[in-house]
């Protein structure tokens, strides 16, 4: 009877031990997130699977062109995933051509599905806090991002995570390419 209750007390101690792992894992570490929508094409599609990395930004600050993931203030369990484009204390504006101009001077950048053909807000110059950046879709024209008062700048707070690797479709597993 002694060695049974030992058995148990010992499977719980592991069971428990792994399911503090995991949290802490889930939590602090990365996530699972799957993307839904077009927005990012061709980079990241409807339906992949991806790892989010929560961890690297306890060290540094994000970068530009970095891919993120951010709730939707506007919505509970709603995620997005976009591009960062303008940085903290940048001034961001796109022109009726669909040139993305920081403090001035054209961002040189491939990542843009096509030309821009509605810089919404960004028509007029966006500066961006301290603590704040700019975001866009990879598939300009197919995007709620920055452009949109419903989005607009992401605070620093709110940015769960940068995009890390594709895990599915199988075909398509690997890191994700940021720069």
């Amino acid at each position: 009877m002694k060695k049974v209750l030992r058995e148990i007390l010992n499977t719980s101690l592991y069971l428990l031990g792994v399911l503090c792992i995991v949290y802490l894992v889930i939590h602090f570490v990365g996530q699972r997130t799957q993307v839904q929508g077009h927005s990012m094409e061709p980079t990241l599609s409807t339906e992949d699977n991806l790892i989010v990395d929560k961890l690297s930004y306890r060290f540094h600050d994000p970068e530009r062109f970095d891919i993120i993931v951010f709730p939707f203030l506007k919505e509970e369990e709603t995620f997005y995933i976009k591009r960062i484009i303008g940085l903290p204390g940048e001034t961001v504006q796109i022109d009726e051509e669909g040139n993305i101009y920081v403090d001035g001077e054209v961002l040189e950048e491939s990542y843009g599905k096509e030309v821009i053909a509605n810089p919404g807000r960004a028509y007029e110059p966006v500066r961006l806090g301290k603590n704040e950046y700019f975001v866009l879709g990879d598939n300009r024209n197919n995007s709620v991002d920055g452009r949109d008062p419903s989005v607009g700048n992401i605070k620093r707070e709110n940015i769960i995570g940068r995009a890390w690797l594709r895990i599915w479709p199988l075909d398509q597993f690997g890191f994700i390419r940021h720069r």
